[in-house]
């Protein structure tokens, strides 16, 4: 209790008597998370990223910067055995559903994020796959990026992976 407490008050070095697994894993797991914000959701930094080894053909999926999403739906594809570029926007670290209904998760924010990321300079497939739950934008979204092929996806992450299979790996 001591050092617990030592360490929810800024303490720099805390001195235990006991340095096994017990008790130390309590002690750092307060100490990474006691200094975090739990009102200020958990992000990741904006940008495009390539999972797998994606080649230029590869298929482009979109999702915000909210981290449990982000490693949710990245660990997904890569489960499915494809490459894949995955697009992820600033959202405020919003889920999608949260962000699409705050309007930080759009047609007009994603056609932005690709062209400031110059997505278009690195990807030849022009598929871009889009949340199952924002299936609505679509057409605003085919509207924004003209040329590319908007799918929408399935609405849970862990169904990506039959999305994969069912409609990405037919040929077109």
């Amino acid at each position: 209790m001591l050092a617990a407490l030592g360490i929810a008050k800024g303490a720099g070095i805390v001195v235990v008597d006991r340095a096994d697994a017990a008790s130390a894993y309590p002690l750092l797991t307060l100490r990474q998370n006691i200094y975090t914000d739990p009102q200020k959701p958990i992000q990741v930094e904006p940008k495009l990223y390539p999972l797998g080894d994606p080649t230029p053909e590869a298929p482009v999926f979109v999702t915000t910067n909210f981290s449990l999403t982000y490693f949710v739906v990245s660990g997904e594809i890569e489960n499915s055995g494809i490459s894949a570029w995955l697009a992820v926007p600033e959202c405020e670290g919003m889920s999608v559903l949260t962000a699409w209904a705050a309007g930080k998760f759009n047609a007009a924010t994603i056609a932005r994020f690709f062209a400031e990321n110059r997505v278009e300079d690195g990807v030849r497939s022009r598929t871009l796959v889009i949340p199952g739950f924002v299936a609505q934008i679509s057409g605003e979204l085919e509207d924004a990026l003209p040329g590319w092929k908007v799918l929408v996806g399935p609405q849970e992450a862990a169904d990506i992976e039959g999305f994969v299979r069912s409609v990405l790996a037919r040929p077109a």
